[in-house]
């Protein structure tokens, strides 16, 4: 498992930087949000992958901390997935302003010659 999830990240990492540096503006953002993918796969993976554990301590009894996922590294995936949607759609309005000023969608805003 643990080496099929850092293929996974490595893989989005990968494609995503090959992405960033593409000369199109849409090719850029998707490339930032396949990176971003990979950061909350990286985040999520280092709450420990355990599957079935519950989340949440029950009762107030002593408890192994071993047994239980930690909630955090969710919570922050979670949240950087809301945030990640947020500026890609800021990207595309921008994108698509851009586009309209311009009459294309290359990064310095004209074909190369």
């Amino acid at each position: 498992m643990e080496l099929t999830l850092s293929i996974a990240i490595g893989v989005l990492t990968g494609s995503g930087v090959w992405l960033l540096l593409r000369p199109r503006t849409y090719q850029v953002i998707i490339g930032l949000a396949l990176l971003s993918y990979a950061v909350n796969l990286f985040i999520f993976s280092m709450g420990r992958l355990r599957v079935g554990s519950a989340a949440i301590l029950e009762g107030s009894a002593a408890v192994n901390p071993a047994d239980y996922a930690d909630p955090v590294p969710q919570a922050l995936v979670l949240t950087a997935i809301v945030i990640g949607f947020a500026t890609t759609a800021l990207f595309l309005v921008v994108l698509l302003a851009s586009r309209g000023l311009t009459g294309s969608d290359h990064v310095d805003g004209r074909e190369p010659k």
